[in-house]
């Protein structure tokens, strides 16, 4: 058996996309961001722990003048009573993300989703996703869990901050199976009760579901002051549907076969698709959440490098205040 190599589930260029971020939530218990987040209390006594880069925005207060004027170069001191974040990362591992349309990626490691397949699938690219938010969030000293779900949440692993919990959020990723179909209630109940205390969820899936049933969910993960991301992965032919042949339609979630003239009816797709994306993206932010959307086909880094942009800009207005 090939061994596992964690690195190859998190390409160079989405690094360097994400480098300058830091993961930012905007609705933690007192303003509170964990690792290289902002710590709102003021005046604590607190122990010096370790340096990080400047970077544009950053609060000039904790600047090292001493290691400057060696080195000519700007560091953000760091303390050891910053508090840390609660990140958990659900991916969808339910039947439909089985679909995808790409070839398998050279020298991409692999999950159970694109056995006997050779296609990149959603589920891959869900993983692809995890992956580098894991990484980044490990990063930042943040604690960090992981949950695979369908009809429960099916797999996972425990919460941890440790440099090499990321080999074990990976190695769950690419072993965990994928099938059956998603029970939200059930999923944002288990997720409640697995992560006591204030968390931001990370939840990556195709949200190809009936809305009133992702609006529950979301409403009880917000109903104890948790912070949400949705992340929804579709593929290339899901989102264009530039499909020129007449074709059945397997149903991945036990649905029937259909025999689809797919000219027929791209036109309606895409305006439904269209819609069920943009009632996604105005349910979670009804709730203060954000929504992206990923094509499996494209890299994962410059969605999630604009949208921690974005998530950064809040937290510098927010602490400005």
């Amino acid at each position: 058996m090939t061994p596992l190599r964690a690195e190859q589930y998190l390409a160079p260029e989405t690094l360097s996309q994400l480098a300058s971020f830091e993961l930012r939530a905007k609705m933690i218990a007192e303003g509170a961001m964990n690792g290289l987040h902002v710590s709102p209390r003021q005046g604590a006594a607190v122990e010096f722990a370790s340096h990080r880069q400047y970077t544009t925005g950053d609060s000039v207060r904790h600047l090292d003048w001493k290691v400057f004027a060696r080195n000519d170069k700007l560091y953000i001191k760091q303390y050891q009573q910053e508090t840390n974040l609660n990140v958990t990362i659900l991916v969808d591992g339910s039947a439909s993300m089985k679909f995808g349309t790409l070839d398998t990626k050279s020298g991409w490691g692999g999950t159970k989703a694109q056995m006997g397949s050779n296609r990149w699938t959603k589920y891959d690219h869900a993983t692809a996703v995890a992956a580098a938010i894991s990484f980044l969030s490990l990063s930042q000293r943040d604690r960090v869990s992981l949950g695979i779900f369908s009809d429960g949440i099916r797999g996972g692993v425990r919460r941890s901050s440790t440099p090499d919990h990321w080999r074990a959020v990976v190695r769950c990723l690419a072993a965990e199976p994928v099938a059956t179909k998603v029970n939200w209630t059930k999923v944002s109940e288990q997720a409640i009760n697995q992560n006591q205390g204030h968390t931001l969820f990370v939840i990556v899936s195709d949200f190809l579901a009936p809305l009133d049933q992702i609006r529950a969910a979301l409403a009880r993960l917000r109903h104890r002051g948790n912070d949400v991301i949705l992340f929804a992965t579709l593929d290339n032919a899901e989102i264009k549907f530039d499909l020129d042949v007449d074709a059945p339609f397997f149903g991945l979630e036990g649905e029937a076969t259909l025999e689809i003239d797919t000219r027929a009816v791209r036109a309606a797709y895409l305006e439904a698709l269209q819609k069920h994306l943009l009632e996604l993206d105005k349910i979670s932010r009804s709730f203060g959440f954000d929504c992206a959307v990923f094509n499996t086909h494209e890299s994962v880094g410059p969605i999630l490098s604009a949208l921690l942009a974005k998530r950064q800009a809040f937290a510098r207005r927010r602490s400005s205040r």
